[in-house]
C-alpha cells in the first residue's frame, strides 16, 4: 500500500506551509501528493505550484469536477502538467453534485453515469491523438452542431503530442452503478468514506464492473485510493479530543454537503448502516444545528473512517485498510512532522 498526501482544497484564504508539506512527502518517500476543488480553489493551479518543486512524487487531482471545464479542457490541463511533470499526473476527476453543477456551474447535472463515459472517451481521444477527436453522445457533442452552433466546427486532435497515451485516470464514485462503471471504464477509484467495515459492500460493484466486455483493468491492476486522517496519540484521552474534533467534518458530509432532496453522502452513509442517523444529522445541519448535528456522530463511526491511535495502534489499522484493498492511502497531515512519523510507522 502506498501512500499519499490529500492536501484538499482551501478554505477562507490560502493556506500556508504547504511547501514544507510536500517537501517532507518527497523526502520521506510518499508515493504522491493530492489536490482537490469544491467551488474555491481549483485542483489543477496548486498541484502544478507545488509540485514544481518535486521530481519523484506523482501529482493526483481528487478530484476535478467534471462540469467545471469541457472534457477537452481537462485533457489539455492533464497533458500539460505530465509534460511539466515528467509523467507523473494522476488524473481524478467525479461529477460533484446537483447544487454545484447547477448552481455553481450553471449546467444540468441530469445523467451522471453517460456523462462520466463521455467526459472520459474524450480525454482518452485527446491522449492517444491517434485521430480527430470526435464523440456522438449528446451530452458532450463533438464538433458542436447544437443551438447557437455557427456550423464550422471542426474535429481536431491536439498540437501537442501527449506525454502518455495511458496517463491514469481515477473516478471518484458512491453508488453502486457509479462504483460499478468505474471499474469498467477507469484505472484507479476514489471513494469518499471507505473503511475496513465498509468494504465488502462495494466488492460486488467492482467484480460487476470487472466483468463487463472491454473492462479496461482488472482487480489485480486496479487502484483503489482512499482518504482518511491519521494521527499518532499517546493515549485514550488524546485519541477522544482527535475524535470530538473530527465530527464536524463527519456531520458536514452526512447533513450538508448537498440538497435534503438529494444528497449523494446521506445515501451513502445509508447504505453503510447509518441511515436514522444520517436523517437525524441531516435535520438538524439544514436547521442551523450544526454543533447538535456534531453532537450525534458516534465516536466508533469516525475512528472506523480515520486512522487515529498509538503507533502500534496505527500500524494495526492501516494494515486493516490495505488489507480491505486500499492500494494508495491518501492521508491529511499538518505538519512535516506528522508526515515524517507516518511514513516511519507504515514503511
Amino acid at each position: 500500500m502506498k501512500l499519499g498526501l490529500q492536501l484538499g482544497y482551501w478554505s477562507a484564504q490560502p493556506p500556508q506551509g504547504v511547501g514544507d508539506l510536500v517537501a517532507a512527502a518527497e523526502d520521506a518517500g510518499f508515493d504522491a501528493i493530492f489536490t482537490a476543488e469544491a467551488w474555491g480553489s481549483d485542483a489543477f493551479t496548486p498541484l502544478a505550484w507545488w509540485g514544481r518543486e518535486t521530481s519523484k512524487v506523482r501529482l493526483g487531482t481528487s478530484i476535478v469536477q467534471m462540469s467545471g471545464r469541457t472534457p477537452a479542457s481537462i485533457a489539455m490541463h492533464a497533458l500539460t502538467l505530465d509534460h511539466l511533470s515528467g509523467g507523473r499526473v494522476v488524473l481524478g476527476m467525479g461529477v460533484s453534485g446537483p447544487q454545484v453543477v447547477e448552481g455553481w456551474y450553471g449546467v444540468p447535472f441530469s445523467k451522471p453515469l453517460a456523462r462520466t463515459r463521455e467526459v472520459v472517451s474524450i480525454i482518452r481521444q485527446v491522449l492517444a491523438r491517434e485521430a480527430p477527436v470526435t464523440n456522438d453522445g449528446p451530452h458532450h457533442p463533438l464538433p458542436y452542431n447544437g443551438p447557437g452552433a455557427v456550423g464550422l466546427g471542426k474535429p481536431l486532435k491536439p498540437i501537442v503530442h501527449p506525454l502518455r497515451a495511458d496517463l491514469p485516470i481515477w473516478l471518484g464514485a458512491e453508488g453502486p452503478k457509479n462504483v460499478a462503471q468505474t471499474a469498467e471504464i477507469a484505472d484507479g477509484w476514489i471513494p469518499i468514506f471507505y473503511t475496513p467495515k465498509s468494504a465488502g459492500m462495494y466488492q460486488p460493484w467492482l467484480d460487476e464492473g470487472f466483468a463487463r466486455p472491454g473492462a479496461r483493468r482488472t482487480r489485480a491492476d486496479f487502484e483503489i485510493a482512499a482518504t482518511c486522517h491519521l494521527q499518532v496519540v499517546e493515549n485514550a484521552e488524546q485519541k477522544q479530543r482527535v475524535i470530538e474534533a473530527m465530527k464536524p467534518f463527519v456531520s458536514l458530509y452526512m447533513g450538508g454537503m448537498g440538497a435534503k432532496e438529494q444528497n449523494f453522502h446521506t445515501q451513502l452513509f445509508t447504505r453503510m448502516g447509518y441511515g436514522d442517523l444520517a436523517a437525524r444529522v441531516q435535520q438538524r445541519f439544514l436547521a442551523g444545528d450544526r454543533a447538535g448535528a456534531a453532537a450525534l456522530v458516534p465516536d466508533e463511526l469516525v475512528d472506523d473512517m480515520h486512522i487515529i491511535g498509538t503507533p502500534a495502534e496505527v500500524k494495526e489499522r492501516a494494515a486493516t485498510w490495505e488489507a480491505s484493498g486500499v492500494t494508495t492511502l491518501m492521508l491529511s497531515l499538518r505538519s512535516p512532522e506528522e508526515i515524517r512519523r507516518a511514513a516511519d510507522l507504515l514503511a
